[in-house]
């Protein structure tokens, strides 16, 4: 999540306290629209789930 973090930062030239807030939303927001996908994207950024077990997940709900 730090990296992200630093992107949302650099981008959009907001504190780093600003862009935790600001991703935290978002996921906030995605576990409240997708839960199954919502929850697999937060451990994917907090590290404890695979970003591969979130795609392959991903692509399963679009049926790809």
């Amino acid at each position: 999540m730090d990296e992200l973090i630093k992107t949302v930062t650099d981008r959009a030239g907001i504190t780093p306290e600003q862009a935790k807030s600001a991703v935290a939303s978002v996921v906030e927001f995605i576990k409240a629209k997708v839960p199954g996908l919502g929850d697999q994207i937060a451990g994917a950024l907090d590290g404890s789930g695979g970003a591969a077990d979130v795609i392959g997940n991903l692509r399963g709900k679009l049926g790809l």
